[in-house]
């Protein structure tokens, strides 16, 4: 028998709708509040994340750029870096690189932390690389996050540190060598001359070749205590302060200095050739002499270390269009293609421990570009290397 619909039942069907929809709205407004908050976090952690400077990119197993942050966009504004493999923008090479930190930190499961040089908007720059690997997500694709802090400035203000402390000791050193040396060498200077002044005398009372050995003798020493002067004086030179004495310098005179300074070294070396071939037509350039000496050294101090045995160095002076070119070739081991870039940066170096702090081209490269100038080095494995050295040149006045 069928059921008539009554008020009452309608009324609790209407009462029921009301309930529903006031328990749904009840929880739109909670879903809202809980959105709004979730926004608010996301907008946090998203400004903590703009606010830090290092680069940071997320990278998969494959080393494919998933993510990266506006940091990377500003050091890399011409890249487009999704989809594409890190070592193609960090170091412009189609394989992976040896050492990759990220595929170590992957390996090993733990945060791996390095130094490296990469190449950017024409400049080689320090970055100390952190790679963290991400926890694996459900599909079962592992990720790693790499941090990347420019270090440059600190490793340039550590070699500037280490420079200006080391040049501090050769100072206080020349000027103990010249105090303690110059004294002792005056006297015997002096009496040198005055026997030489006095053998005129003596001519007629001893026998000819007796008196030309007396003769070549005090000679001998007059002008060996000049060159220990000449010593003293040029290594005094290096005691200078750091900052530029600009003046007009003979780049010639220079090289002619520095090989002075440097005579005992080459003697030393059996079977090691030094060639300087110097153009008379260069012009004169603005510098500061005493850092400029200090280039040509390290220069040549490099040249003696690369070349373990029998060997040529070369060093020259050309004039160009554009300035003065000084040359330092040696036949030595030569230098692989990928450490080329890496030369004139603050504390890397080739040297065996104890042999080196990889500071020398560096400073080289900060007085090169005092200078206006430019540094590059050519070379191949085997085959040795050349440093080329191109100064502005002036017009004297």
């Amino acid at each position: 028998m069928r059921r008539t619909t009554t008020l009452a039942d309608l009324v609790g069907i209407e009462h029921c709708k009301v309930g529903f929809y006031q328990e749904l709205q009840a929880k739109i407004e909670l879903l809202k509040q809980s959105n709004l908050e979730l926004e608010n976090k996301r907008k946090e952690i998203q400004a903590l994340l703009d606010g830090i400077t290092d680069v940071m990119v997320v990278l998969s197993d494959t080393l494919i750029i998933q993510r990266v942050n506006p940091v990377f966009m500003a050091w890399f504004p011409h890249e487009q870096p999704i989809g594409r493999h890190c070592y193609e923008i960090f170091r412009e090479r189609h394989t992976r690189c040896e050492e990759c930190p990220a595929l170590r930190a992957l390996d090993l499961e733990e945060v791996v932390t390095e130094l490296c040089i990469y190449k950017v908007k024409d400049e080689f720059r320090h970055f100390e690389v952190i790679a963290s690997p991400l926890k694996i997500r459900a599909a079962g694709e592992r990720r790693v996050l790499l941090f990347k802090r420019d270090v440059t400035m600190e490793k340039k203000f550590q070699a500037q540190f280490y420079q200006a402390e080391k040049m501090a000791t050769v100072g206080v050193l020349a000027a103990g060598v010249a105090h303690e040396i110059n004294n002792p060498l005056a006297a015997i200077h002096g009496f040198a001359q005055g026997l030489k002044r006095r053998l005129s005398r003596l001519e007629p009372q001893v026998e000819h070749e007796l008196f030309s050995d007396f003769q070549e003798y005090t000679e001998t020493i007059v002008a060996e205590c000049q060159r220990c002067h000449d010593i003293v004086r040029t290594l005094l030179t290096f005691s200078r302060p750091t900052t530029l004495s600009v003046g007009y310098v003979n780049l010639n005179q220079c090289v002619t200095d520095a090989l002075f300074i440097l005579k005992h070294r080459i003697k030393e070396r059996t079977g090691l050739l030094l060639q300087a071939e110097l153009c008379p037509d260069i012009s004169a350039i603005t510098g500061d002499e005493s850092q400029l000496k200090q280039v040509i050294i390290n220069l040549l101090s490099n040249a003696f270390d690369a070349i373990a045995g029998a060997g040529c160095i070369c060093i020259s002076t050309q004039a160009r269009e554009d300035g003065v070119e000084l040359i330092v070739a040696d036949t030595g081991c030569g230098i692989p293609e990928e450490l080329k870039e890496k030369l004139f940066e603050p504390f890397y170096t080739t040297k065996p421990v104890g042999h080196g702090v990889g500071i020398g081209l560096s400073t080289c490269y900060s007085i090169v570009l005092q200078h206006g100038g430019s540094i590059w080095v050519e070379s191949s494995v085997g085959e040795g290397a050349s440093f080329h050295v191109l100064l502005p040149g002036v017009p004297l006045p």
